[in-house]
């Protein structure tokens, strides 16, 4: 296995991203799409993008955030954020604009951040990070190392909402895993033409709560989902890095994981 920092096409812009290659040389792999969380292209985010070359898959890691965000949406920075909101009125991040006013409410130091985190989580922004993923997928399709018939992405927390999205408008979206993720937006499931795995934890009702609708919808649409809630699990139970690691879960997940793209990519 081999890792290097690259540069690929966003949706006119480009962007930072890791790419991990397998130790096999030549030849056409299977490819994944890695998207980090909250906390941007982290050592965590790398880790996971070399597991999946070890794997034997070309697995790239875009960094989202590239360009101003960058410099503000720091894990640091992001602690901060999340602790502010801890303190907010419920369903505050649901509603764009009164974040904004929650953020305009905050002291000076806080309020960059929070705006920075109101962009990034808000919709809109989201569905342009899924067209970002669409200009990488089609720049993945021309390399000769990449079976462009056999490419999936794999998403956490804020990058299983920006996964669920990308599936919506990428047609040739072979495969494609949630990692507690927002659902997309259910006028779009039918879109959706990749098969997709949901990994999620019982004790993270504010996404998992939504995922039997989500179901519903994909049943309806005639394609493929299947989920697993962990019980005993918080949010981001899959990151060793945080403390919400649940290790018999992302355990487990792992083995979905690598059996779902198995049996995909075969």
């Amino acid at each position: 296995m081999s890792a290097r920092e690259i540069h690929v096409p966003g949706n006119g812009r480009t962007l930072d991203a890791y790419l991990a290659e397998p130790k096999a040389a030549g030849g056409r792999h299977a490819t994944i799409i890695i998207i980090h969380e909250i906390f941007g292209l982290d050592d965590h985010v790398r880790d996971v993008t070399r597991r999946f070359a070890d794997q034997g898959y070309n697995a790239l890691a875009p960094n989202l955030f590239t360009g101003p965000l960058q410099q503000v949406m720091t894990p640091a920075n992001v602690q901060i954020a999340m602790r502010a909101l801890a303190e907010a009125p419920p369903g505050l991040r649901s509603d764009p604009s009164k974040f904004q006013q929650f953020a305009a409410s905050q002291p000076a130091e806080r309020r960059p951040i929070l705006e920075a985190f109101a962009t990034v989580t808000d919709p809109t922004t989201q569905d342009g990070f899924a067209l970002d993923l669409l200009a990488g997928s089609r720049y993945l399709r021309g390399l000769p190392s990449v079976d462009p018939a056999r490419i999936g992405a794999v998403g956490f927390c804020f990058g299983g909402s920006v996964v669920a999205r990308f599936a919506t408008v990428d047609p040739e979206l072979k495969a494609a895993v949630i990692f507690y993720g927002q659902r997309p937006p259910l006028e779009r499931v039918a879109s959706i033409r990749a098969s997709v795995l949901g990994l999620y934890g019982s004790e993270d009702p504010g996404i998992t709560g939504t995922v039997p609708e989500f179901a519903e919808a994909m049943k309806r649409a005639g394609q493929r989902f299947d989920y697993h809630v962990y019980p005993g699990a918080r949010h981001a139970f899959f990151n060793d890095r945080r403390p919400n690691y649940h290790a018999e879960s992302a355990r487990d997940a792992w083995q979905r994981v690598r059996g779902f793209f198995g049996k995909e990519f075969a």
